[in-house]
């Protein structure tokens, strides 16, 4: 069930990509983040309170709570440089760039959190990187 919920979150943030290069026309991008943040804060509580998980916030622990707004801050500063990056490039040349999360997350999973680097992983990184200089070059 995982990959369907992967495949979904790939096919949302390539139409995230489309929608937001044709939005950001004119737009600051600053603004347009704030603007898409606000939006995905409504949808994430939406779906707080649909699934009735409100009740949960009491029994986050304090190093949960220090790494979800690490988390929360390296993902506001991803989306600010995201959308500068995409007012001021092509959709198809930021978009590879942006995907190259895949190959820095194995790095520093296989750092911090003692993952398994296999061949195939580091044949995947390298296929990954080679593409996106294939597309951005």
């Amino acid at each position: 069930m995982w990959f369907v919920f992967a495949i979904l979150s790939a096919v949302f943030a390539a139409l995230t990509s489309i929608l937001a290069k044709v939005g950001i026309d004119g737009v600051n991008s600053n603004l347009a983040t704030a603007i898409r943040t606000v939006v995905v804060l409504a949808m994430a509580w939406g779906m707080v309170f649909l699934t009735n998980a409100q009740g949960g916030i009491s029994s986050i622990t304090k190093k949960s709570w220090l790494f979800l707004v690490l988390s929360g801050l390296a993902t506001g500063a991803s989306w600010l440089c995201y959308y500068k990056a995409l007012q001021m490039g092509d959709a198809s040349k930021v978009v590879p760039v942006d995907k190259l999360s895949v190959v820095i997350t194995l790095v520093l999973a296989f750092v911090f959190l003692h993952e398994d680097f296999t061949a195939k992983s580091l044949v995947g990184a390298v296929l990954i990187t080679a593409g996106t200089l294939v597309m951005v070059l």
